[in-house]
């Protein structure tokens, strides 16, 4: 008896001593989830579609044969109407920050009219004589039609995340486009037409957003200052006490522009972080 537990014990101090020899076990901490987030970075197009309030701030006159002016009306007209194109641009995401640049072209229904009168005897002379007092020069009714046909605009955009998927900026830069300009002149509804290609400033804000895989779509406001434009028309008012007159119009155009957007980006959607 006695031997046996002198071997047991031998062999319990000898696994006690093999165990102290064994290396510690080490423990590692599983890695943490990461929200891989969105890689703005990478080329882009996309289409558009919205609606523009736009606006004419026009001065006209009517001058006689000799460039007198004889008369002038100022007043304005809305050119509302739907707008819609595409874009194309670069993003560069630095952390929470995008920075982009991005051009667009627009086909626009935007159109508006107004009309003015320009008084008896004022654009046409009475007849002389006795006549003057009994058959007076007739009014002359003018109306001024204008439509904005097109417009572009090439902006830099710049942008802070939200979210890791939703951007939200400002963006700015040069606008240009084409508005055409008609009307008439006269009882005789003599018309005339002008047409302007013209270069301005816009700015604006938007909102876009990650809608999965490499798609975001984005609803912005613009708001498109083209300048003034131009035209001038001459022509003979076959009326009683008619002359030729020219008419010169001179108009301030501005517009609204809301719209959404969908955009497909070239690059991978994801990155991981770590």
């Amino acid at each position: 008896m006695r031997f046996v537990v002198a071997a047991l014990a031998a062999v319990l101090g000898a696994t006690s001593a093999l165990a102290a020899d064994l290396p510690a076990p080490v423990y590692t901490k599983a890695p943490a989830y990461v929200d891989p987030g969105y890689n703005w970075t990478g080329f882009y197009v996309g289409g558009n579609i919205g609606y523009s309030w736009g606006r004419s701030s026009d001065t006209s006159s009517l001058s006689n044969g000799v460039g007198t002016v004889l008369f002038t009306s100022a007043g304005s007209s809305n050119l509302d109407g739907v707008v819609g194109g595409g874009q194309i641009g670069y993003n560069w995401q630095m952390q929470n920050w995008v920075w982009g640049l991005e051009a667009d072209i627009q086909g626009t229904d935007e159109k508006g009219s107004r009309g003015f009168t320009c008084g008896v005897s004022v654009c046409t002379p009475p007849l002389g004589g006795f006549l003057a007092l009994v058959l007076p020069g007739p009014a002359v009714p003018v109306t001024l039609n204008q439509k904005i046909d097109w417009f572009g605009t090439v902006r830099g955009r710049v942008g802070v995340l939200a979210t890791p998927r939703v951007l939200l900026y400002v963006t700015g830069g040069l606008a240009y486009g084409e508005v055409a300009s008609n009307g008439t002149i006269g009882a005789a509804l003599t018309p005339f037409s002008a047409t302007d290609t013209k270069a301005g400033y816009t700015v604006g804000v938007g909102i876009e957003g990650a809608i999965g895989g490499n798609w975001t779509a984005k609803l912005e406001y613009l708001y498109v200052d083209l300048g003034r434009v131009s035209g001038t028309s001459a022509t003979t008012i076959p009326a009683l006490g008619g002359g030729t007159l020219s008419s010169n119009a001179s108009s301030r155009i501005s517009d609204n522009v809301l719209r959404v957007g969908l955009n497909y980006k070239f690059s991978g959607p994801v990155i991981a972080k770590y």
